[in-house]
């Protein structure tokens, strides 16, 4: 062990999936409990990233050089030089913040010999304010569903950084090695963040319809929860897709329909291919995701190349496996 302020290591590099958000349980102040917040870790894309020691904190992308300037004063060490090999496109719904910023944690915490206490400390870094799927990803991987927030305590508007805890897990489960998610990044503008995402999360919850969060309770209670510990592909695709719709009828007003452009042309043109079992938008999008299987991967990819094409935008395909672990964590001992 160290001090804290002395290096125990070389380096250190954490490898961390992205992650799909799938909805949210509830968004009516009208219900005992807020977000509740379910989605899926993928292998690919992915954030891998290695810190060095430093007398300054620095990184050498933005995201990264905010983050290691926050987790350098958390920890109270004296720097650490981040270096990203790869990276998640941020703002475009697929945890990147929150999967950089806890990776940042975990490699300078263990560049010190300290503990990152991922879960603890995420708030402090403005992680896992609403949803706790991306800091439950970052755990343990797999699919998640969390418990949300007391309503009384968050109401629509988000607390101060630090001022609030990562909602706890209520159900984790292993996905089947045999399925995979169709990512379609679409050229698109980003989805909402910072202070633009906050008016609009404001302005959806202070409206929202509480009888949509009873079928969505519907949807997870009965169909999500039952396909996904049965290993059924198909049902759980066509769960996703439900509770995926349902929430765009709460943010409709927000991003311009029950999807945002360009993302309803795409899902609109993925919805009848039979390569796949269920397609929606990751939280603001602009990604589209969707489920499928080895069996059908080919097909599938190719499925998403085509419904880019119909939607008239380029982008990126991604046949990803799902991730079924947390961040990996390599170190190089001094």
């Amino acid at each position: 062990m160290t001090d804290g302020h002395t290096p125990a290591r070389d380096a250190v590099t954490v490898t961390a999936g992205g992650r799909l958000h799938f909805g949210f349980g509830n968004l009516s102040l009208a219900h005992e409990r807020l977000y509740g917040a379910c989605g899926a870790t993928v292998a690919e894309p992915r954030v891998r990233l290695t810190a060095r020691p430093a007398e300054e904190a620095t990184a050498d992308t933005e995201t990264a050089a905010r983050y290691t300037e926050r987790v350098c004063e958390t920890l109270a060490v004296p720097g650490a030089r981040v270096s990203v090999a790869e990276s998640l496109p941020r703002h475009a719904g697929l945890g990147s913040g929150t999967q950089t910023a806890l990776a940042v944690l975990t490699a300078v915490a263990r560049l010190y010999a300290l503990e990152p206490r991922v879960r603890e400390r995420a708030p402090t870094l403005g992680r896992g304010g609403r949803s706790g799927v991306g800091v439950a990803a970052f755990e343990r991987g797999g699919f998640v569903l969390d418990a949300g927030h007391p309503t009384e305590r968050f109401t629509a508007a988000r607390p101060a950084d630090g001022d609030w805890t990562v909602p706890p897990v209520a159900a984790r489960h292993t996905l089947p090695e045999d399925w995979r998610f169709l990512v379609v990044v679409p050229d698109a503008a980003p989805g909402r963040s910072g202070d633009g995402e906050e008016a609009s999360m404001r302005s959806v919850v202070e409206s929202a319809d509480p009888a949509v969060a009873d079928r969505v309770a519907g949807v997870i209670a009965r169909r999500l929860l039952p396909a996904v510990a049965a290993g059924a592909v198909d049902r759980f695709g066509a769960a996703v897709r439900e509770l995926g719709r349902l929430n765009g009828s709460w943010f409709a007003d927000e991003q311009g329909g029950v999807y945002r452009p360009p993302v309803g042309d795409v899902v609109s043109e993925l919805a009848d291919a039979t390569a796949v079992s269920g397609v929606g938008q990751s939280s603001w999008g602009p990604t589209v995701y969707a489920v499928t299987d080895t069996a059908r991967a080919d097909a599938a990819r190719e499925a998403g190349r085509r419904a880019l094409d119909a939607a008239g935008v380029a982008g990126d395909v991604t046949l990803a496996a799902p991730r079924n672990d947390g961040a990996t964590v390599v170190d190089d001992a001094v």
